[in-house]
């Protein structure tokens, strides 16, 4: 276990931002589809070895397909591997045991898939998926959906994803369609989900992964609080849901210049507003840090799935907030920031979750005194470099 040190600083500089983790679990699997193909750049992190090595473990015809901590991956190969009728035990570590893969044992049996779990890991599948109606629940996790057309896709025969409630956070189904088309496979959105028509060859192609609008959001909200950061590497175009950031930070008044590849931001007179996190659910934990510099009442609404992430992170954002002196207080769904509070610096709590370390040691920055947060290492899940990008451009993290 590490922790980092941070001390009062500004951030003044420009960042090439890390690779997009959401966007290449999406192309590695299409490219292990495709039976070929480079897909570059990949950021070093555990999510990332999480997929490459279950994909190399298929390759390989292994039949344990350690996930490590990846909710992603584990959600996304359960069919995969069902689609190639495989015989295998998905495992796992960490944070990723008590997560839920209920979805998949009462979808799977229906469709020639023996599931043996009890609802979190180890799980074992026996049998080849076969096409036909799925339905699925849209607010459990879009991962499932996400998973589903993936696999459906590599099939004999067309299927339907039918959503029984509605799809939230759909930007990240916008982007594994966006993805698929990219390898020339086509997923039609229908009025009550997905339509797949089964047999379509992925093509063997090299794909270049666009930049991380989630990871993006820590550094640009810094330069909203109060310092001059500019973001390269990132798609306008994108379907990220997290280049939502852009307007939530034109939402609380700071001031934004964005180019086809670049995001620059500096403090302005910000003011709380109420956010709607059902599509950006990763972007909680910075928009919370951000609230609490804010003048006035921020309303984050939405969120209730974020009770079931690596931390809860509802609860979480709000000790933590608690423990720098804000007034928040906790709601069913998300929480109320009041700002006005004098913040100070504080032992915080990392929760062995990447998006609270790094949320915090952006607040941190404008903090007098040391912040000093636990957990450190597990940037490594999604941003191993994080704290030298912080460092290049002024932060002052000293990881123990």
């Amino acid at each position: 276990m590490s922790s980092v040190k941070i001390s009062k600083s500004k951030l003044n500089g420009s960042i090439h931002i890390p690779p997009s983790k959401s966007a290449a679990h999406r192309a590695l699997i299409c490219s292990f589809l495709a039976g070929g193909g480079n897909v570059s750049p990949i950021i070093d992190s555990k999510d990332m070895k999480a997929t490459l090595g279950v994909i190399q473990s298929l390759k390989s015809n292994e039949s344990i397909l350690n996930c490590i901590e990846s909710g992603s991956t584990l959600r996304f190969m359960i069919p995969v591997a069902a689609s190639l009728g495989r015989n295998v035990t998905f495992v796992g570590e960490g944070s990723l045991l008590p997560r839920t893969i209920g979805e998949y044992l009462s979808i799977l049996p229906q469709h020639g898939v023996r599931v043996d779990s009890s609802g979190t890991l180890p799980m074992t599948i026996n049998g080849k998926l076969t096409n036909g109606s799925y339905e699925v629940s849209g607010d459990v996790s879009s991962q499932y959906i996400t998973g589903l057309l993936l696999a459906l896709a590599n099939i004999d025969g067309d299927s339907a994803v039918i959503l029984k409630t509605p799809l939230q956070s759909k930007p990240y189904v916008d982007m594994t369609v966006k993805v698929m088309s990219d390898f020339g496979v086509d997923v039609t959105e229908t009025d009550f989900g997905y339509l797949v028509h089964g047999g379509q060859k992925f093509n063997k192609m090299d794909y270049v992964v666009e930049g991380d609008w989630s990871q993006a959001a820590f550094f640009l909200v810094a330069g909203a609080i109060g310092s001059d950061v500019t973001v390269t590497g990132l798609d306008m175009n994108s379907t990220q849901g997290d280049k939502a950031i852009v307007g939530v930070l034109k939402k609380f008044g700071a001031n934004i210049e964005c180019d086809d590849c670049s995001v620059h931001c500096n403090s302005g007179n910000l003011a709380g507003c109420e956010i709607d996190a059902t599509d950006i659910p990763d972007l909680v934990p910075i928009m919370a840090v951000l609230g609490a510099f804010s003048s006035g009442t921020t309303v984050i609404k939405g969120a209730q799935r974020l009770r079931y992430k690596e931390s809860d992170r509802i609860e979480s954002v709000i000790t933590n907030l608690k423990l720098i002196g804000a007034d928040v207080t906790e709601t069913q769904d998300g929480m109320i920031i009041k700002g006005g509070a004098k913040l100070h610096a504080n032992h915080l709590l990392g929760f062995n979750d990447h998006r609270i370390v790094m949320a915090f040691s952006v607040a941190g920055l404008y903090l007098e005194g040391e912040t000093v947060i636990d957990d450190a290492q597990s940037i490594n899940k999604s941003y191993p470099s994080f704290f030298e990008d912080y460092n290049s451009i002024g932060g002052k993290a000293d990881v123990i």
